[in-house]
């Protein structure tokens, strides 16, 4: 166990570091500067050749990447405070949480002080849809399983197809006309400021519903399908012919199993949440990080959208370490070699 932690960690930091070089480096060769990224269509000459050279942007790529990971100095570039040449490139914080990932030309603050903040949001979202997510496709995904062609499963099957074909727009615009326009006991937006009136838990009612209705169907389904098999299986025979009680049958032996295969598509569940959210954020004004990657792309902020994609990958990369980590746990078959 210890040596496949240690393998598998060694390959995690890997991956993560070719997969942000690839970042990086494909948005410092995009068309343009990286100083005209930063400062935009209407700086001066003057302000983008005097950010190339505090930036250092003429350095070699791999000196610029280390910079830009915290390796190596950087700076963190203001380009909107000095009134004297339009640029300022100190900033008396200095880095924080991770790296120099820069400034953000669209926030007009360092991208370290943006972009945790919106994940915090999202992940405050994701937690509680996972948190549902999960119990309620377990409970309906067994029951339906158990009794396959029976009521339970025909229901099941119809409310997952439709709820799962059923964009997260459209789902909000729906809950907002219920719960908004027609019967107002719910804020239409979730800026996550009680200021407005209502409480914070009371505006994540609704995106946590679009969340559950688009991801509940389709994971309830994929449990379905493996406790079908599993059910079929001749240990499961076995075990009933034992004498043992269907409780018993089904947490002692068939649950376990069946969960095998559905694992990996509960861990994805946790990339979408976290990067593929940016529908229910922008409908209820969320303050997530789906949101704020759709903006910096839209704005052009290209500091803002190197580093989300580093933490979308770094997200990617976790799940698949805890995804081999459960297939371990729950298959005690499966030996590292």
């Amino acid at each position: 166990m210890a040596s496949f932690l240690i393998r598998r960690l060694i390959m995690m930091v890997l991956t993560a570091l070719v997969a942000s070089f690839v970042v990086f480096a494909v948005s410092e060769f995009t068309p343009g500067s990286v100083a005209r990224k930063s400062l935009g269509p209407f700086a001066t000459q003057q302000q983008v050749d005097i950010l190339t050279e505090r930036l250092k942007a003429n350095d070699p790529l791999l000196i610029r990447y280390g910079r830009w990971l915290g390796i190596l100095t950087g700076v963190i570039a203001d380009p909107l405070q000095d009134p004297g040449n339009g640029l300022n490139f100190t900033d008396p914080r200095g880095p924080r949480y991770f790296g120099n990932f820069g400034y953000s030309t669209l926030y007009k603050l360092p991208v370290n002080d943006v972009i945790w903040d919106r994940l915090g949001n999202t992940a405050i979202l994701a937690g509680l849809a996972f948190a549902l997510i999960v119990p309620l496709s377990i409970i309906f995904g067994v029951l339906s399983g158990l009794k396959e062609g029976g009521a339970l499963d025909r229901i099941l099957s119809v409310v997952s197809i439709t709820f799962t074909s059923i964009p997260e727009f459209a789902s909000g615009v729906f809950l907002v006309t219920l719960f908004v326009i027609l019967w107002p006991i719910l804020p239409g937006t979730s800026p996550m400021d009680p200021s407005g009136g209502w409480s914070v838990p009371s505006q994540l009612v609704l995106p946590v519903a679009v969340l559950v209705i688009y991801d509940f169907g389709y994971v309830a389904r994929m449990i379905r399908v493996s406790m079908i098999e599993v059910m079929e299986k001749p240990y499961i025979r076995t075990a009933i012919l034992k004498g043992l009680s269907q409780r018993q049958v089904i947490l002692g032996h068939a649950l376990r199993n069946a969960m095998i295969a559905p694992f990996t598509v509960l861990l994805l569940q946790l990339n979408f949440l976290i990067s593929g959210v940016v529908v229910t954020e922008l409908v209820f004004a969320y303050p997530g990080f789906g949101r704020m990657l759709l903006e910096a792309s839209l704005f052009g902020d290209i500091s803002t959208v190197e580093a989300a994609t580093l933490v979308t990958v770094a997200v990617a990369i976790v799940t698949q370490f805890l995804g081999d980590l459960g297939y371990m746990a729950l298959n005690p078959r499966i030996r590292v070699k």
